[in-house]
């Protein structure tokens, strides 16, 4: 229920996020921790840019924001160092949680996110944050925040609503596209690895934070499968694809199919992708390595031949 003449967030400038009015709590009650404004707060236009909250859903913020940042300069600066974060793709809920705090939405009070908010994205985003020698900041300690019975933001995902995937893990592994120099440097790399594939990925959306891959099962070309059967490739592949969200992100490259030859290791009951590799007509080593591969006999085969 809103309060007489609470003032309401602009469209203007921006899509609306599914469920954003960022799902307050509107039922506040005796000890919330949203915070009357100070004479000083006002609002303005968050600007382009401001990469991190720019078309999050509402178009005006207020200044300071809840981290205690005065001028939008200030704010723009800061904020860009957590643009790496959300490439990584770790939560789909990182961007509404920092957005926030640097772009807290304009109405009559700050609203600070829910406690259960930053835990859930700290769960996923702090241990990728790690692989980079960066700890979680006290300034977005959770205990800060206001439990979820209080006027705060909450999460917009939800266990049902992803339930048809699983959240990404951390990966400390860039998992760019590979740029052979030779046929023999990818038959070394085959070799080297528990299993090969040349496969078709799709992009199943491109509306959330976190994207949906999936494998086309009818565009699955086992090279070679080491300890795993051939049947059961596929399926291992999709599950990497469901939980390593950021290596998919990272080979595709902002296409939305694309074919592409991986290898990897089994580390118990996944498989992890070492190298990818773009099957494409410019890429004649790759094409030429695919060719002979059939032919090719690795050095400890050979070793064991003789």
């Amino acid at each position: 229920m809103e309060e007489a003449g609470r003032r309401q967030p602009s469209r203007r400038g921006g899509r609306w996020l599914p469920g954003l009015l960022v799902r307050l709590l509107l039922w506040g009650c005796p000890g919330t921790r949203a915070s009357y404004l100070r004479r000083s707060s006002s609002c303005t236009a968050i600007p382009r840019g401001m990469a991190l909250c720019y078309d999050i859903g509402y178009s005006e913020m207020r200044i300071p924001n809840l981290l205690e940042h005065e001028t939008m300069p200030e704010v723009i600066q800061q904020s860009s160092s957590w643009l790496p974060l959300l490439a990584r793709e770790c939560h789909p809920d990182a961007r509404i949680f920092l957005c926030s705090l640097f772009a807290p939405i304009c109405l009559d009070r700050l609203i600070y996110p829910c406690r259960s908010l930053c835990e859930t994205v700290k769960r996923s985003c702090a241990p990728v944050m790690a692989c980079y020698g960066y700890p979680w900041p006290e300034i977005l300690n959770c205990d800060k925040f206001p439990a979820d019975h209080e006027l705060c933001i909450s999460a917009i995902s939800t266990d049902e609503s992803s339930s048809s995937r699983r959240m990404p893990r951390a990966s400390c592994k860039d998992c760019e596209l590979e740029e052979a120099s030779s046929a023999r440097e990818i038959l070394e790399n085959l070799c080297a690895n528990d299993f090969a594939v040349k496969i078709r990925i799709l992009r199943k959306n491109t509306t959330t934070t976190v994207s949906d891959f999936d494998l086309d099962p009818s565009r699955v070309e086992v090279l070679k499968h080491g300890p795993l059967l051939r049947t059961e490739i596929p399926g291992r592949l999709q599950q990497w694809l469901d939980i390593d969200a950021t290596c998919a992100h990272n080979i595709m490259r902002g296409t939305h199919a694309g074919v592409f030859v991986v290898s990897g290791e089994v580390q118990s009951d996944k498989v992890v992708v070492n190298k990818a590799y773009a099957w494409q007509k410019k890429n004649r080593n790759l094409h030429q390595a695919v060719r002979r591969w059939k032919h090719h006999r690795c050095p400890e085969q050979a070793a064991r031949k003789v």
